[in-house]
């Protein structure tokens, strides 16, 4: 089968089983290692990505799903000032994550200043509910989120805001 998408601002066009999925066409095909092979199951977010403007889990989207999607991985989305807002806020406030979570952490909290520019500590966790890694403290990574929002408040619109 073949599949036309857009993968990080490019059209691409795949030639595929139907039983493949999107992560292994994203690591095998283009070589994108960003998004991790963690459970395979959809429970851990080791392999994130952002579909169609919403975070998925990549080893549970089959091949023929992606036809006509836009796809952003780590990759791609680690060039933006989005990203950059998210290093600094997790730098200031000591966030640390393992490595294994990153990506998805990182994904789902751009999924949700997307959705919420302004989050309050209520929208924080359930934003993170499929990534399942035990590596940070939820009360961190909520102070983390709230910087990252208030950083880029500043950045967009200016040290008022």
């Amino acid at each position: 089968m073949t599949i036309d998408f857009i993968l990080n601002g490019e059209d691409v066009v795949v030639r595929t089983g139907a039983d493949v999925r999107l992560l292994d066409i994203l690591r095998d095909t283009f070589g994108l290692g960003g998004t991790r092979i963690g459970c395979l199951t959809g429970c851990c977010g080791a392999c994130t990505v952002i579909f169609n403007g919403n975070i998925a889990q990549s080893c549970l989207i089959p091949a023929f799903r992606v036809r006509g999607s836009e796809i952003i991985t780590i990759e791609a989305f680690s060039q933006t000032d989005e990203y950059q807002d998210i290093l600094e806020g997790f730098s200031r406030t000591g966030h640390k994550t393992c490595g294994f979570c990153t990506t998805g952490k990182i994904l789902a909290l751009e999924s949700l200043l997307e959705r919420i520019p302004r989050p309050g500590r209520e929208d924080i966790l359930p934003a993170f509910d499929g990534i399942k890694c035990r590596c940070t403290d939820p009360d961190s990574l909520v102070e983390a989120a709230l910087a990252v929002s208030e950083i880029r408040r500043r950045r967009i619109y200016g040290r008022s805001a």
